[in-house]
């Protein structure tokens, strides 16, 4: 049967459709691998979640408010790693560089990789709270029985004391928790450039 001239192709008009929701479904799954990297950006850039601010330099100026930094280490279940700061907490003046210095060991007879994420709490403090260097930037991988010592440099910007919101806050604190990861011949490399960076600073 002929169809009259003018009337769309059922078959031409179906297959437009299929095409269509196959794009949009492709664009959804690009949407959602390009959302976590974003996320985790705006969070670095902002303090969102209780993310520290990645800095690039240190205030000019030392403030007179004075904050307890309490530095809390965790390790997730799957990675028999050993991980602790120096001291358990230091007072930092707002404005100062501070420099703490992590131990990290696999105690183990393979090679193991692992990632850090962070926070702090309360989470208000995120935004004033600032990394110029930090082991949590990299994948990190350790051989059998290595012990690697690395620092994190940060300080706390001297314009929280202009913060009403955080007049009454006296304790930081800034928590890590390794979690296994994937190792990678990148993620090699990564990890000893990051040590061998951190020990040239100290």
């Amino acid at each position: 049967m002929t169809k009259p001239a003018g009337q769309p192709n059922t078959e031409q008009s179906i297959s437009r459709t299929m095409q269509a929701c196959a794009l949009l479904v492709v664009s959804m799954l690009g949407l959602a691998y390009a959302a976590v990297p974003l996320y985790s950006l705006f969070c670095k850039m902002t303090g969102f979640g209780g993310t520290p601010v990645i800095a690039t330099q240190a205030p000019n100026s030392i403030g007179t408010r004075v904050f307890s930094v309490q530095f809390d280490s965790n390790v997730a279940q799957g990675l028999p790693w050993r991980f602790t700061p120096e001291q358990p907490r230091q007072d930092v003046r707002a404005g100062e560089t501070v420099t703490v210095i992590y131990k990290i060991s696999n105690p183990t007879d393979r090679e193991t990789a692992g990632m850090a994420t962070y926070n702090v709490q309360p989470e208000i403090m995120a935004p004033y709270f600032n990394k110029l260097q930090c082991f949590c930037f990299n994948e990190m991988v350790l051989k059998p029985h290595e012990t690697v010592e690395v620092p994190v440099v940060f300080f706390i910007d001297p314009a929280a004391a202009q913060d009403r919101d955080v007049e009454r806050i006296a304790m930081i604190s800034l928590s890590y928790t390794f979690f296994p990861a994937k190792r990678s011949e990148k993620s090699v490399v990564q990890a000893k450039d990051a040590v061998a960076g951190s020990a040239s600073k100290l």
